[in-house]
This record gives structure tokens, sequence and C-alpha cells, in this order.
């Protein structure tokens, strides 16, 4: 899916390079009911082309991702793994520091639930919108943790943080990180 993504991304910044730089200076030089040449044809193609290959790809991709994280819709994890902010558990006794665990991710809305959430932007309200994308951020970024912790043999992970930061537009970026430790049997 990748590799037809990249190819549709190369038809399409072929198509815009040749009918913006070759294709409208050849339109406004040429003055008398030009007939459109093959190319500029071939050239608007590969636009038009590119832009929904690009498109249907990631629409496809949108799917499979949509249901490999519905296993996890309140935020509940399977694991035995247990996740603190606290330094300390209460009642256990840390053994081993196995070292610092993180979970990663980049989410974006779709376009739409981004107009819709600059409409309640103006008239007031939560912007339910991206409190949705934050939230399915962080269920992501904490199983990705959590998932590091269980290859690393832990039973907790203490000192648990999470940052932010916007990336570009509606797009934000959030890293979940902790200590992983084991306890005294």
């Amino acid at each position: 899916m990748k590799t037809i993504r990249q190819i549709g991304s190369l038809a399409f910044v072929m198509g815009l390079f040749t009918v913006v730089f070759a294709g409208m200076p050849w339109y406004v030089t040429v003055a008398d009911d030009p007939v459109i040449p093959w190319w500029f044809r071939i050239a608007v193609y590969c636009l038009l082309g590119g832009i929904l290959t690009v498109l249907l790809t990631l629409a496809i991709e949108q799917r499979k991702y949509k249901r490999s994280i519905e296993g996890f819709p309140t935020g509940e994890t399977k694991s035995q793994i247990l996740v603190l902010n606290s330094l300390e558990v209460p009642g256990r006794e840390i053994t081993d520091i196995l070292g610092l665990v993180q979970g990663h991710t980049i989410f974006a809305i779709w376009l739409g639930k981004d107009l819709s959430a600059i409409v309640r932007l103006i008239l007031g309200g939560e912007l339910t919108e991206y409190t949705e994308m934050m939230g399915r951020a962080r269920i992501v970024a904490i199983n990705r943790m959590i998932t590091q912790a269980e290859e690393m043999g832990a039973d907790a992970i203490i000192n648990v943080r999470y940052t932010t930061t916007s990336i570009i537009g509606s797009a934000a970026e959030l890293l979940a990180y902790g200590t992983a430790v084991k306890f005294s049997k």
C-alpha cells in the first residue's frame, strides 16, 4: 500500500510540476484559441490521478488502522503490568529498575471534523473532536509503552508522564513514558 501511495505521490508531483512550470507558461504564451497538447493533458491526468491514488490508499489504511485499535475502546489493557504516576508502589518492594519505557504516536483528525471543531470554537463549548483524538492517542501510546515494558519483563511502570506537541494543523504528538520496574517475589 505504501508503494502505491508513493507512486501516486510521484505522479501528483510530476503532474503538478508539468502543469505549473510548463503548461501554464505555454497556455499564456499561445494567445489564439490554443489546442491543448497531449503532454499537458497527461500532466493534468497525472495530477488528478495522483491525488486520487493517495486519497484512496490513505482511506484503505485508515480503515485497517481503525479496526486494529478497536480492541481498546475504553483505554483498558489486558496486561498485568501496573501503571502508576507515583515513585513507589505502596506495599511492594522494587528490586530492579529496568529502565525507561515509552509509547509514542501522532494523531490527526479528518478535515470534516476539523471544520466542525472550528465552528464550535467560534460558538463555544468543548471541542469533542480533539478530545476524542487525544483520548485515542493516549490509549495507543500507553499500550505501546506497556508492550515495551512487557518485553523487558517488568511488573510495573512507575513515574508515568505524558507530553504532547502540536505538529501541524490538527495533528498532535503524544508521548507516554515511565520507568519499568520489577518487584520482589
